[in-house]
């Protein structure tokens, strides 16, 4: 008989995780704003200033927030495969995944730069970067827990990418069309930049229906490239357990996780076929309303205090990122399209 009891101290946290999610989802109505990081915002008010016993010992709220903040997320990413199919890279043409590459590779390594030059946390940079560079949230959410990032730089990060995002809505079209863009350049260039597949979407179809067309197809593609970004990861964090002394029985736990392959699997049932359509919007949808419990409980997690000493420089790094990232991509653009 399956033993629930060690499932019993989450009932607190994992209530309050899911009620912040749902009145977060209530507000995005009324407020054009990224559902996540309302939910991230809204959850540091109520873990601040409601639950304050959260953030000290009290189990009742910790280990059910914590169980939402990972393992649910987790679960959420796995499930996330089911909305890409790898036959989209066919479409896109060599000098396309090239521009894509290049981007994030520029991107995330812009980001460590201008964390270092600003003397950020090297683990926020990343996750500023990793976010800039290949899809937001998602990609911050399946890279956290490889580069053990904490909480706090988890929600900093991901609050900072989806407002660059939201202002890349306006700003990607307006400078597309500014740079004198066709629309395929323009669809390529919106979505190479935004965060969010939302966000690209939405700003590739406000230019028009065939740059919205190439928009979604190249931020998908970025999307993609989170598996083999995963991998590389592992790899350097194995590096660097055994090139700082850690015993190699200790870098050798570092290895792919579940839900990575998970992932994987999913994108092929989806490559594949298998599935009717209906079946596989449902698991999109349920991917969506977990991810946004695990944001809210991310919100729980970090404390004001934290915020105020490193929002304010992880601000200038992630504009200035986002500004570079726009230029490199349009130089690309014009360079191979």
């Amino acid at each position: 008989m399956l033993d629930l009891s060690k499932y019993k101290t989450y009932t607190k946290g994992l209530l309050a995780s899911i009620a912040v999610a749902i009145i977060a989802s209530i507000i995005t109505h009324f407020i054009s704003f990224s559902t996540a990081t309302i939910a991230i915002v809204l959850g540091m008010i109520v873990g601040n200033i409601f639950f304050k016993t959260f953030h000290t010992d009290e189990p009742g709220f910790k280990s059910g927030v914590k169980f939402a903040e990972k393992d649910l997320l987790m679960f959420a990413i796995a499930l996330m495969g089911i909305n890409l199919n790898f036959t989209m890279l066919a479409n896109l043409g060599v000098k396309t995944i090239l521009i894509i590459v290049l981007g994030m590779a520029f991107t995330i390594g812009m980001g460590l730069l201008l964390g270092k030059l600003f003397k950020l946390n090297p683990k926020l940079s990343l996750m500023i970067g990793i976010g800039n560079g290949v899809c937001g949230s998602s990609a911050i959410a399946a890279t956290s827990g490889i580069a053990k990032v904490k909480s706090n730089d988890i929600g900093i990060s991901i609050a900072l990418v989806n407002l660059m995002g939201t202002v890349g809505i306006f700003l990607a079209p307006f400078l597309a069309h500014a740079l004198g863009f066709n629309d395929i350049q323009a669809g390529v260039f919106t979505g190479n930049t935004l965060q969010a597949v939302g966000q690209a979407v939405a700003a590739g179809f406000s230019i028009s229906d065939e740059a919205g067309h190439y928009a979604t197809v190249v931020k998908m593609g970025r999307v993609l490239l989170l598996v083999p970004l995963v991998l590389i990861l592992i790899y350097i964090v194995k590096k660097e357990n055994q090139n700082s002394g850690e015993a190699v029985e200790q870098a050798g736990k570092v290895g792919v996780p579940s839900f990575i392959i998970w992932f994987v699997g999913f994108s092929i049932v989806a490559s594949l076929g298998w599935l009717p359509k209906e079946v596989e919007t449902i698991i999109s949808s349920i991917s969506g309303y977990i991810t946004l419990v695990a944001m809210s409980a991310i919100g729980l997690m970090i404390h004001f205090g934290t915020i105020m000493k490193t929002a304010g420089t992880a601000f200038k790094v992630s504009s200035l990122l986002f500004a570079l990232q726009l230029v490199f991509s349009a130089v690309l653009i014009g360079m191979l399209l």
